[in-house]
């Protein structure tokens, strides 16, 4: 692995290279994840999920400790992270009945989730858009230079997100950042079964025309970055601290090297340099 250092003094990440073998330059696409990529509204959400799903998994009875339920379901909540939310409490419906218990709907357990998120979320997206909370302090560092760095770069930007679509939209816009994406925005649906981030990147190509390895993608979690590597392309693994808004978070950074990502980085301040390794400067 190789370290290129940042010339930034705001953070001490770097980039991190993991597989030197990456497509460069000739991309005509970018798709990036929303939560921990470039937003940080619904940041430390798995604070909120996960004791949640402890709790109820607690309630059937299991002689497992707090301790045990709360590793296993960090495990199997982490590595679904970046399908669609339903995904998880679909997960946690089974895992309450293999414990014996009798599980309701799993969309009923998503609106429990996000009931709870929103005592969270929603202060901070009021907070945005009525000027009590700076943009920037609710977006990694350096993404909107990024964004504008690929715009300027003839690159198309896509953004595929497992938060539902309407909260995406919405919460994109808030931070201002709709602009760069365009109708490209996507997002979780009622039916579950008509999205996911192997279908938007499949939907790129066919009707785009761009091979594979044409496409750049970004993202702090398991499932994108598995879906670009299945197609060649360049996946980034942004191990975004999103607590301090600096350096690298090194569990989300120990996942996506295990999901394969190309490289790592923990924001995006070192554009420069990480535009010039791809082949874009």
């Amino acid at each position: 692995m190789t370290n290129t250092p940042c010339s930034a003094a705001r953070t001490p990440a770097a980039v991190e290279i993991i597989s030197p073998d990456f497509p460069r330059g000739d991309f005509r696409a970018a798709i990036f994840d929303f939560d921990g990529t470039i937003s940080l509204l619904r940041r430390n959400w798995q604070d909120v999920m996960i004791p949640m799903m402890v709790e109820i998994l607690q309630d059937t009875g299991t002689r497992e400790t707090r301790a045990d339920l709360f590793r296993h379901v960090e495990e199997y909540v982490m590595r679904l992270n970046g399908k669609q939310t339903i995904y998880q409490m679909m997960q946690l419906a089974e895992e309450v009945r293999a414990r014996g218990g009798t599980p309701r709907e799993p969309l009923e357990y998503k609106h429990q989730y996000h009931d709870l998120l929103w005592q969270q979320v929603g202060d901070r997206v009021e907070g945005v858009r009525c000027g009590r909370i700076a943009r920037e302090v609710m977006t990694v560092p350096g993404a909107e230079e990024m964004l504008q760095a690929l715009c300027s770069r003839g690159l198309e930007l896509y953004l595929a997100s497992g938060t539902d679509l309407k909260y995406v939209q919405d919460e994109l816009q808030v931070l201002g950042l709709d602009r760069y994406f365009g109708p490209r925005v996507y997002g979780a649906l009622d039916d579950y079964r008509k999205f996911s981030k192997a279908m938007i990147i499949a939907r790129i190509i066919s009707d785009t025309g761009v091979q594979g390895r044409q496409i750049l993608g970004m993202g702090d979690g398991f499932v994108e970055i598995e879906e670009l590597k299945k197609v060649g392309g360049l996946a980034i693994g942004v191990a975004s601290n999103e607590e301090t808004r600096t350096g690298v978070n090194d569990w989300k950074r120990n996942r996506l090297i295990r999901a394969g990502a190309d490289i790592i980085i923990g924001d995006y301040l070192c554009r420069p340099e990480l535009l010039e390794l791809v082949g874009l400067a």
